[in-house]
């Protein structure tokens, strides 16, 4: 039996007006692009919809009548994931709807991959201008059949 292709998702945030080129490479044979928030410059979502579609989320620095029309959480079903989007902290559990089996953040700037009962949480670390000593990273989430998977890429810079 042919089960089709994994459906591979570009998970991006905290880009605070920056988009490296380098990250056009690692998306580009994504089917979607979550942005989590502190889009910084709304040209960054048209840049990455010429990739795949996108749908994003407001951080607390997007701020320009462009970004602030963004909404602050957004759910999106995409094959069998039910994906919670929002910029916040990835503890806000109390905030999932019903059904949600993977859970997307930014803000913090620090990458992290962990499950909470059967939700995938995500934090793809933060995309635009070095921040500390954190790393400067995006990640893929793979959906195959019910299966999530998710990893942290780590960019060169």
């Amino acid at each position: 039996m042919n089960l089709g292709a994994p459906l591979r998702i570009g998970i991006i945030s905290d880009t605070h007006g920056l988009l490296r080129p380098e990250i056009l490479e690692v998306f580009k044979n994504v089917d979607h692009i979550l942005h989590a928030g502190d889009v910084g410059d709304i040209a960054i979502l048209h840049q990455l919809s010429k990739i795949a579609p996108v749908t994003a989320v407001r951080g607390n620095t997007d701020v320009s009548p462009e970004c602030r029309k963004l909404p602050v959480c957004e759910t999106i079903s995409l094959a069998s994931a039910e994906i919670f989007m929002h910029h916040g902290h990835l503890e806000e559990f109390n905030i999932l709807p019903h059904g949600t089996n993977v859970l997307i953040s930014g803000h913090t700037h620090a990458p992290r991959i962990f499950w909470r009962e059967n939700v995938l949480v995500m934090n793809p670390g933060s995309a635009g201008p070095r921040r500390f000593s954190l790393p400067v990273s995006v990640g893929i989430l793979t959906i195959y059949n019910k299966a999530r998977s998710a990893e942290i890429i780590q960019l060169s810079i």
